[in-house]
């Protein structure tokens, strides 16, 4: 029996769909919840309850807890710590670590020349107010969120704008701030698996909301995107090497630019828009790699 722990949120939807993937294939099935994993420096391993994760075959990660944090480091640290001493792990948590955070996110995409929005990262109250001006219309972000959680917009004309943003910076010290994009009604996410294209749908606004989230009563729609989309999106995945990933793309004026590579994303997205089983993709993309590395294995012994 090939034994794949998930790690994920208990009784959240993606993270049980996984797990569920997982015992279908294997037999085997070990949700867990890194908040009750610890390090025993005696045992030189790491645990989940009673369990040495050292002695499962892989690891999958769908989510390091229920909202991002940036305490969640410290959980991909024990993860880097089992894969560097052999456990396989998908994705690789040091792969994950570079996409974390909005911020860690946009260095490794500028420092490859990915076309972006406009970007500014401070931590001082008056140069982001002369941004917003410069800008004239800008969506503040926490560097820990998803699907535009926290998230603020703030227009030069606004007459408290320094206030506003003092309010934002009491939150959040390093203000993370981009210019604000007229979405054509939707944004895509091109999907990834194994770092070969799969698929991509659309996020689609159904109300006046400037963002497209399914928080904010977005949807999801299957989208045929041009090569120049699935190329700058390829681009983009391949800075990271996640084993399933989806990079957020906003098409405008100036051409089609990256808003981040998400390490977690897109099970629900895919089964709305083409009932696409992602939990069960990704399994067998696992269940591959490790017969791969098994093989690889006993040929150079």
């Amino acid at each position: 029996m090939v034994k794949i722990g998930v790690v994920g949120v208990p009784g959240g939807w993606s993270s049980e769909r996984l797990a569920d993937a997982v015992f279908e294939k294997t037999g085997f099935r070990l949700l867990i919840d890194m908040k009750d994993v610890y390090f025993d420096s005696e045992k030189k391993s790491v645990f989940y309850h009673n369990v040495n994760l050292a002695s499962l075959d892989a690891i999958v990660v769908k989510k390091i807890g229920p909202r991002y944090d940036p305490d969640f480091i410290e959980r991909i640290q024990l993860l880097i710590y089992l894969k560097n001493k052999g456990l396989a792990i998908f994705s690789n948590p040091e792969a994950i670590l570079k996409s974390f955070d909005r911020l860690s996110c946009t260095l490794q995409l500028q420092s490859h020349d990915i076309p972006m929005p406009p970007t500014y990262v401070t931590e001082d109250l008056k140069k982001a107010v002369e941004i917003v001006h410069k800008y004239n219309k800008a969506v503040f972000k926490p560097l820990y969120s998803s699907k535009a959680r926290g998230m603020i917009v703030l227009d030069s004309s606004d007459k408290d704008l320094e206030q506003r943003i003092a309010a934002f910076q009491a939150d959040h010290s390093v203000m993370y701030i981009q210019k604000f994009i007229d979405m054509p009604g939707k944004d895509l996410a091109v999907t990834f698996i194994g770092g070969e294209y799969l698929t991509t749908y659309a996020r689609v606004a159904t109300n006046k909301s400037w963002n497209t989230t399914t928080v904010s009563g977005g949807k999801y729609e299957a989208h045929s995107p041009s090569d120049e989309i699935i190329d700058l999106a390829d681009r983009a995945q391949k800075i990271f090497g996640l084993t399933f990933t989806s990079v957020d793309i906003v098409e405008t004026e100036s051409g089609p630019m990256v808003f981040e590579v998400s390490a977690f994303g897109g099970f629900r997205g895919l089964l709305s828009a083409y009932d696409i089983d992602a939990a069960s993709i990704f399994v067998d993309e696992v269940l591959m790699d490790l017969k791969e590395r098994t093989y690889s294995k006993k040929r150079y012994k």
